[in-house]
This record gives C-alpha cells, sequence and structure tokens, in this order.
C-alpha cells in the first residue's frame, strides 16, 4: 500500500452514514441488554457491575435528570469527573438528548475552570463533591451544578443524577450535530478544543472494533482518564460496538495494575509509554504473568521495556498512532511481532502522506516528514477547532482532486519512512526534532532510550542553544531509586553505547518528577521555564 493511497469503499459509507453515537448504544443495549457492560472498581477494592440494559435504565434517567436541568438539544454540559459510572452515564446521556459534553481534566486549576466556562458557556456542570468549592471560586453562580461523589453511589436510585423521568433518545439528533469538545493535552501551547460529531464516534466505535476484531466476550480494562480521547475512543466506544465489556478502575495505579487486571478478568488494554514504564518499575520480579489478547500503547518505548511488558502481560504490545482530532487511529503496527519503534503503515481505510517541511514534497524513505491525514471533517477527522477560524484555515487542506469535499489534515507531526516505504517510525512534534551540528535529533527517540539506562524511571530532553552545536540536547531524569544514583559518567558511558553522537546528552540533571499531562505526555516547555 502507498503512504497516499485512497480508501475507496469505507471512505463513501462514512460520509453517507446517517449513524449517531447515540444510535450507536441504543443497537447495542437491543442486542446485547443480558450481557455485562461496566465493572467499576473503586480505590478501596469493591467492584459494581451492570449489564447493558441495567446501564440503559440509569442513562435513560440520568438524561431526563439533565432535561430537567435545562439540558437541551445543542446544549453544553461541562464535565469534570473522574473515573466513574457517572461520567459514562452522562456521556452517554448527553448523546441521547442531542447535548455535548466539555470533558476535562477534574483536577483543573480554577482559572482553568474559568477560561473553560468562558468559552463553552455550558448549561449544566458535573463535579465531584470533594473539588465543587474549586470551581465556584473559578465561576461563581454562573453555571447550575451537580456535585457527585464519582462513585457506584452515583447511581443509586437517591442520586441527583437520576432525578428525572427516564428519557429515550431524541428524534432529532443527527449525524452531523456536536456531541463533545476535548481541549487537547497542551504539551507545546495553550490547549485548543477540538470539536467532534455523532457520526465521528459512531466512526470510531465501529473502525477501532474491527481494527482488532474485538468480540462480545472481550474485555477492556480501562485505567487511563475518561476525560481524554483515548479511553473513550479505543477502549468504551468500541466495546459498545460489539457488546463486549468494560472494565475501570477509579483511578491508575502502577503497583496495582497488573493484580487489578488480574481480578477483572481483562483481555484488552491500552496504556502510554509513561504508565508502562511505571508499572514495569513497581511490578515484583516473582509477578505471575497475564494472558492478555492484546494491548495498544502510544508513545515511544524502548526495545528493553517493550520486551519486558510483553513478557508481563502475555503478549506484544502494539504501537498506534492517533490524535483527539483524527478520530480512529491513522497507522498501528501490523507486524509479526510487533516492534517497539514502529507505528506501522495506514490503518485500514486511512489515507496519509508524508510531507518534507522544506519543500512540501512527498518525503522519500530514510527522511523525516510532516504526517498528514485525509478524510472528511465530523466524520473520519474532527470538525474544527473551537472558534478558532485562522487555525482552522492552517491545518486543513482541502483536496480539489477529491471530488468529495475531503481535506489533508496536519497533524504536526514527524514521521519516519521506513526502508519499506511502508511502515512509520514517530519522531516527535515538529518542534520536537532540534539541529545538533547539521544533524537531525528526535527528543522523542533519545527519552526512550535515556529511560533504560542503569537507576532511570524515566526521562526528559530539552534543546539548548550552543555556540558551535547550534543546539544540544540536555537531559533530565527520575531516578528509581534516589538513594541510588548513578554517576553522570555511568550515564555518559551508557549514551555513547546507545546514541549516536549528536543525540548524546551534554548535561545531566536530576529531578524529583516530570512535568506531564495527564495522559502523561512530557510538558517540554516547562523544563525549560521551570527547570
Amino acid at each position: 500500500m502507498q503512504l497516499h493511497e485512497r480508501s475507496g469503499e469505507d471512505g463513501r459509507y462514512m460520509m453517507t452514514s446517517t449513524d449517531t453515537f447515540a444510535s450507536t448504544w441504543d443497537r447495542a443495549v437491543a442486542q446485547n441488554g443480558p450481557r455485562t457492560f461496566l465493572i467499576f472498581r473503586d480505590d478501596s477494592g469493591i467492584a459494581t457491575s451492570w449489564t447493558y440494559a441495567e446501564f440503559d435504565r440509569l442513562v435513560a434517567s440520568t438524561a431526563g435528570a439533565l432535561r430537567t436541568r435545562g439540558v437541551s438539544q445543542g446544549s453544553a454540559v461541562h464535565v469534570m469527573l473522574r473515573n466513574s459510572p457517572a461520567f459514562v452515564a452522562a456521556w452517554l446521556a448527553v448523546a441521547r438528548l442531542g447535548a455535548w459534553m466539555v470533558p476535562v481534566d477534574p483536577a483543573s486549576a480554577a482559572r482553568d475552570i474559568a477560561t473553560q466556562v468562558r468559552r463553552i458557556q455550558p448549561t449544566l456542570g458535573l463535579i465531584g463533591r470533594s473539588r465543587a468549592e474549586t470551581y465556584r471560586t473559578a465561576v461563581g453562580a454562573k453555571v447550575s451544578l451537580i456535585e457527585l461523589e464519582e462513585d457506584a453511589s452515583d447511581l443509586d436510585s437517591d442520586s441527583p443524577l437520576l432525578a428525572g423521568e427516564p428519557t429515550r433518545t431524541a428524534p432529532g439528533v443527527r449525524a452531523l450535530d456536536r456531541i463533545a469538545v476535548m481541549f487537547t493535552s497542551g504539551t507545546t501551547s495553550e490547549p485548543k478544543g477540538v470539536v467532534l460529531t455523532q457520526a465521528a464516534y459512531a466512526q470510531v466505535a465501529r473502525t477501532m472494533s474491527r481494527t482488532i476484531q474485538l468480540a462480545s466476550g472481550d474485555r477492556w480494562f480501562v485505567t487511563l482518564p475518561l476525560f481524554h480521547a483515548n479511553a473513550q475512543y479505543y477502549c468504551l466506544a468500541p466495546a459498545i460496538e460489539v457488546g463486549a465489556s468494560v472494565a475501570m478502575t477509579a483511578s491508575f495505579s502502577a503497583s496495582r495494575w497488573i493484580s487489578q487486571a488480574r481480578e477483572l478478568d481483562v483481555t484488552h488494554a491500552s496504556l502510554f509509554a509513561a504508565p508502562i514504564r511505571m508499572i514495569l518499575a513497581r511490578s515484583q520480579e516473582e509477578e505471575t504473568p497475564l494472558s492478555l489478547k492484546h494491548v495498544w500503547f502510544a508513545q515511544s518505548l524502548g526495545k528493553e521495556h517493550h520486551a519486558a511488558f510483553g513478557r508481563l502481560v502475555g503478549v506484544l504490545p502494539r504501537q498506534l498512532y492517533g490524535m483527539t482530532e483524527t478520530v480512529a487511529i491513522v497507522t498501528a503496527d501490523n507486524r509479526e511481532p510487533p516492534v517497539h519503534d514502529l507505528i506501522g503503515p495506514a490503518a485500514a481505510s486511512r489515507q496519509i502522506r508524508v510531507i518534507d517541511p522544506r519543500t512540501a514534497q512527498l518525503a522519500v524513505p530514510g527522511q523525516a516528514g510532516e504526517l498528514q491525514v485525509f478524510g472528511h471533517r465530523g466524520w473520519d477527522l474532527f470538525a474544527e477547532y473551537l472558534d478558532a477560524p485562522g487555525i482552522n484555515a492552517r491545518v486543513f487542506l482541502d483536496d480539489e482532486d477529491s471530488g468529495a469535499g475531503g481535506s489533508w489534515f496536519r497533524t504536526g507531526d514527524l514521521v519516519v519512512i521506513e526502508p519499506d516505504g511502508n511502515s512509520l517510525r514517530f519522531a516527535g512534534r515538529i518542534d520536537d526534532v532540534i539541529k545538533v551540528a547539521g544533524e537531525n535529533v528526535s527528543l522523542t527517540e533519545v527519552e526512550a532510550v535515556i529511560a533504560q539506562a542503569p537507576g532511570v524511571l524515566e526521562a526528559a530532553v530539552v534543546a539548548q542553544v550552543d555556540p558551535v552545536r547550534d543546539q544540544v540536547p540536555v537531559a533530565y531524569v527520575v531516578l528509581k531509586d534516589k538513594a541510588n544514583r548513578p554517576l553522570v559518567e555511568e550515564l555518559d558511558r551508557f549514551a555513547v553505547r546507545s546514541l549516536a553522537p549528536a543525540a548524546r546528552p551534554r548535561e545531566w540533571h536530576f529531578i524529583d518528577q516530570l512535568p506531564r499531562t495527564s495522559v502523561g505526555k512530557i510538558q517540554r516547555f516547562r523544563i525549560r521555564t521551570d527547570g
């Protein structure tokens, strides 16, 4: 398959489908009523489960409760909840009403909350009771609130979330109606609001379930935050599509991840590289391996960590590439066995190209270029960035040759085409690749290598101006054990053995923790500012 090849049938179907995410849920309930839908394990270890039919009754009551608070078609609901059954019920209820949710980090600061409310003007806020005071400090009485415990009790009969007349799917809900705005993680800039549609969620449910041949007997393990696209796109939505189940924990625990996965009898999982490294660092050597069927991961893993995690969970993880903006994944490693540093070729039905930023021409094997994705806004791509016409004009390139109104989306991410001309390797954001004496160095790739150095738990690498080489990499490392700090000379020797000369850090700094987004992406700009 060529990198810029167009798909036919699937692309046309996505453009003409009238499916909504609300109808996807309704169909799942009709076909899988008695099957287990959700198992929720709270931090005390108590697990509560619901079938599809049982949870649908809660969704209907939640939709009624939201409607009594003024939520109707086109309304915004601000969701600041931890992983909880209430989050899932609210998500499905909002879809049913034709409203849209804005899921955000429940640990958001008052200033961020105020900014979000100003931008989206929500009709209602759903907030954990323990953080309600922060919310009120930020917005006063501008937004009506429902305070929740963020545990199974939120779905008890006397919960304010269920205090409404059961409500079915509104007949006027349409495929291109807005269903969510998700703010990006903001690794290098202020968050942007990614606008998503009912059709996009229906499409991702269908596409992701087919990509891994998910079956009704499978069970996803959700430990990443629900307010992020990963858990919604890759786990919950495809599970709903095929009637599979989801086991969800209230929070992520690296030391208990393996035991929880075993206890909840899961078959599938999705993680980022940073949580995988944390799990490896906190797992006992004598741990009995799991027998998972499939694990997705994103962001770079070193070869040793990739192999070690595969032994621990019973299957080598497969790297994927996707963004909140691309809805379904764009590429995925399909090799047997999977490779630690490849994001694979284009996934089924995706159309991609790699463009040399200097020449604006197609890149060749061995050359880094910007990954661009073809699609249709609101269907297999996000609709737009919220209130950002200038940015939208820059990132969407209309394709006059498509004949169907499609666009190329500029991801801003660099990939390298492998010698086979098909597979891709992720090289980082465009501004994550630096020039060292004329040679390209991917900070993301250097971080993955350094994280395997003796005594190192994780690392971040930033660029420092150099009068001779233009820029040089500088490493900030978090140690596995502060009492056994490796010598800088040891780290230098490791770098000489493991990295090309231009990629070797010129300085080493030891820090307690790395500044990260809520899903583990390193915020290098904060190291430059705060470090």
